[in-house]
């Protein structure tokens, strides 16, 4: 199921958030869940049971002179007792035709768990240097520097650039 957070009512919003927050345990933040909220949100249900979640939001990413429209992955988790039954390969191919259909190239900041897995479906690390144009201009982000992943874009992206996301967030920038 895909839903815009416009349309998630009360009780799913909460089993969204819920979810995060068992799968991420102290690594999830309200930030974090802010982050996934005002774009597209695609579930998994076993009966009444959320056991999946991902988003797809629009952000912006500098690369050289371009700015490109980039589907940001957010938020992605499997309850514990549903992994490697194939529930997180379905969630990300719904996202990644999110990207694909409406956005320039997908991208997502990836755990050290989640590497083999988005790298297995064509993900790449981005290798160069990660900036962020916050309050006081650009910013470099040393920290995210090989964790940020990218799906597509190859035609637009300049491999030898930086790559700056345009929207200062609280929380994790990336």
């Amino acid at each position: 199921m895909t839903v815009h957070t416009a349309e998630l009512d009360g009780a799913t919003r909460q089993a969204a958030r819920a979810l995060l927050f068992e799968v991420f345990g102290a690594e999830m933040t309200e930030e974090d869940w802010v982050h996934c909220l005002g774009g597209l949100h695609v579930l998994a249900w076993e009966g009444p049971e959320l056991v999946g979640h991902a988003a797809v939001v629009q952000r912006r990413l500098l690369n050289g002179a371009r700015i490109l429209r980039a589907g940001y992955v957010e938020g992605v988790a499997v309850r514990a007792d549903r992994r490697r039954l194939g529930i997180g390969g379905r969630l990300m191919d719904e996202a990644e035709r999110i990207v694909r259909a409406a956005h320039d190239l997908g991208a997502l900041g990836s755990s050290d768990d989640g590497v083999p897995f988005y790298l297995a479906r064509g993900w790449r690390p981005w290798t160069n240097p990660t900036w962020a144009l916050g309050p006081q201009g650009r910013v470099r982000t040393a920290e995210e520097d090989g964790w940020i992943y990218l799906l597509g874009g190859e035609a637009q992206l300049d491999p030898d650039g930086d790559l700056t996301v345009c929207e200062w967030r609280e929380g994790d920038i990336w």
